[in-house]
């Protein structure tokens, strides 16, 4: 094997990463989005039913964004791993190791505690302006 094959398999390698990149930041924009859609519908027809419901997708997007950045994370590391790696002894594996930890501590990490939290923090503040009305 030779030092550019190696250099394609890192290469595949960032490809993942900078896809999972990508959708982390369009769940974002899809939190946002819809949480601020629910808002217009809840002050439009006085309902509170639709912060309530908006709880909904301001916690599925967090967990869901908090995997996308634990599989990031994973494939950093098999990015460094790989580079470190001699041509000769690499198994050309897209599979990246495994932490037992990495999506609790993505979910909670402090990126994702400062949008995603900030979200909700939101949709607590319409629910209890919304309900105490």
């Amino acid at each position: 094997m030779s030092e550019e094959s190696k250099q394609i398999h890192l290469q595949m390698i960032q490809g993942v990463v900078n896809r999972l990149a990508g959708n982390s930041f369009l769940l974002k924009g899809w939190s946002v989005t819809l949480v601020a859609g629910l808002f217009s519908l809840a002050a439009k027809d006085t309902s509170p039913t639709f912060v309530y419901i908006a709880y909904f997708p301001c916690l599925r997007f967090w967990v869901l964004d908090g995997y996308f950045l634990s599989q990031e994370r994973q494939f950093r590391e098999l990015y460094n791993e790989v580079r470190l790696l001699d041509p000769n002894s690499i198994d050309y594996s897209m599979e990246p190791s495994k932490s037992e930890k990495s999506l609790v501590s993505a979910v909670f990490s402090k990126t994702m505690i400062a949008f995603h939290g900030g979200v909700l923090c939101a949709v607590i503040i319409a629910m209890l302006t919304m309900v105490f009305r």
